[in-house]
Parts: structure tokens; C-alpha cells; sequence
């Protein structure tokens, strides 16, 4: 593909080099470990990129992850910026890199291979292409963008956290640990970030609802940490940030 490079230090977990990892604190909740966030770099058409892949990490065999919400961050300019190459629904921009044009929508990422690579979006497990049925819920409006309640725009609203995504078909299993093709048996994938080479670090803070079971109990957890898209530590170096967990109990998710 013209213009397309991608560079050979694709951040691993198994080093804990990866930016912004994140481990439970010994006083969190058996289940959820933390969210973790690898990076890779690359060029597209001259433009220098920094993909993060994010998931949540786990310490059971049918953990499972069932919605994501209440992203909130500190900077309101940390919910803009993004890159997305994807079918957003416009023929004169569809698939071309873009900060101005996008979805969050897995399903309209389109290609696998020229497409996915640097496309943002969200998901509870898979990747992003068709048949995943993650979908967006909550209020994605804001005050900058009112006409705009889907997750059908490039940017985050900064609306509070009021803005989410879930598994529509939680029975699916695709929020389960080892569903999330590249990652390791113990992650569930919930999003990729593409930003420019060189942004300033962002913090965000995400709550996720998840089980202990694939999908047959009627509890479930919630649990609060943070993460982080910037810097990539030096080996070795990995930061330590408390996580909160609510337990909860449901019959209905």
C-alpha cells in the first residue's frame, strides 16, 4: 500500500513495557486485574501514528466483560485528535485517514488489512469488522456537538461519562477472555486509539461491568482504574495505580 510503513518495535505485554499498564492494587477485587495498553508505530501517506490497542485484564478462565462506560479525563482537548480510516457512511471520505471524519463503529471499519490497522474504535472483545456486536450506548452528545447522540463522529464526548459501549449479545461470548484475536488468553479488547507521533500523554478513567462467569451468573462486578496513552515506559518500568471495584448484584445486565 502506498505510503504505508509500519515500524518493527510493536510494544508486548510479556515485558511490561507497554504505556500506561495498569495492575490492580492488592486490595482490589479478585477478577479483574487491570487495564493494560500496548502501542505501535507507523506511517501512513506521511503522517506518523501511534496506534494503542486497549484491553482489560483478568485472572480467570470465563471472565467477561459485558459494557465500558463513564470515560471521563481531565483535559477536555484529550477527546479529540483521533485518527480513523473507516466506512463512516460518506462515499467521499470513506476509508481515507482522517481526523475530521469517523466512527466508532467496529462493524464499519471495513478492510482488515488497510483499514484496521489505523482506524480508532471500541469494542467489548473481537476486533472491529463485521459481526461484532458491540454497540454504543448512553448519551454521546455534548455541548460541542449536540446534533451528533451516536458514537457516528471522530471525537469522545466530554459530556461527564455519560457515554458508553456494550456487547449487545452478552450470550455471544465475545467479551470473554481469550476472544480477542492478538491479545493475550487473559485480556478483553475494548478499544484502539490512533494519535498523531508525539501527542502529550493522556489519562483517562473507565469503568467496566464484567463477570466471573461466561454469561450464566446473575452477578457481576464493577470496577473503576485508569490508563493511560502516551510515553512508553523503559523495560521495566511499570506504573502502579489503584483500582476500585463495586460488587453488585443483577438479573439483569
Amino acid at each position: 500500500m502506498k505510503g504505508f510503513k509500519f515500524s518493527a518495535h510493536t510494544v508486548g505485554l510479556s515485558g511490561f513495557a507497554a504505556a500506561g499498564m495498569l495492575l490492580a492494587s492488592a486490595g482490589a477485587h479478585a477478577g479483574f486485574v487491570g487495564y493494560s495498553v500496548t502501542s505501535t508505530t507507523a506511517t501512513l501517506d506521511g503522517q506518523n501514528l501511534v496506534i494503542y490497542t486497549l484491553a482489560a485484564r483478568f485472572d480467570g478462565y470465563h471472565d467477561t466483560v459485558f459494557s465500558a462506560l463513564g470515560m471521563t479525563a481531565a483535559n477536555s482537548s484529550w477527546f479529540n485528535g483521533f485518527w480513523h480510516k473507516d466506512n463512516h457512511g460518506n462515499a467521499a471520505t470513506n476509508g481515507t485517514l482522517s481526523q475530521l471524519n469517523g466512527t466508532w463503529d467496529p462493524t464499519k471499519t471495513g478492510s482488515a488489512s488497510s483499514n484496521r490497522p489505523f482506524d480508532s474504535y471500541l469494542t467489548i472483545g473481537s476486533l472491529a469488522r463485521m459481526g461484532n456486536t458491540s454497540q454504543s450506548f448512553g448519551i454521546w452528545s455534548d455541548a460541542n456537538r449536540d446534533a451528533v447522540a451516536s458514537w457516528a463522529r471522530p471525537d469522545l464526548p466530554d459530556n461527564l461519562g455519560l457515554f458508553g459501549w456494550k456487547n449487545e449479545d452478552f450470550d455471544n461470548g465475545q467479551g470473554t477472555v481469550g476472544n480477542s484475536p492478538g491479545l493475550p488468553s487473559t485480556d478483553v479488547r475494548l478499544g484502539q486509539f490512533v494519535l498523531s507521533e508525539g501527542h502529550d500523554a493522556r489519562t483517562f478513567q473507565l469503568t467496566i461491568k464484567y463477570g466471573r462467569e461466561y454469561s450464566l451468573s446473575d452477578d457481576y462486578y464493577l470496577a473503576t482504574g485508569e490508563f493511560t496513552l502516551g510515553v512508553i515506559p523503559t523495560p521495566g518500568a511499570i506504573a502502579l495505580l489503584a483500582v476500585s471495584s463495586l460488587v453488585a448484584r443483577s438479573r439483569r445486565r
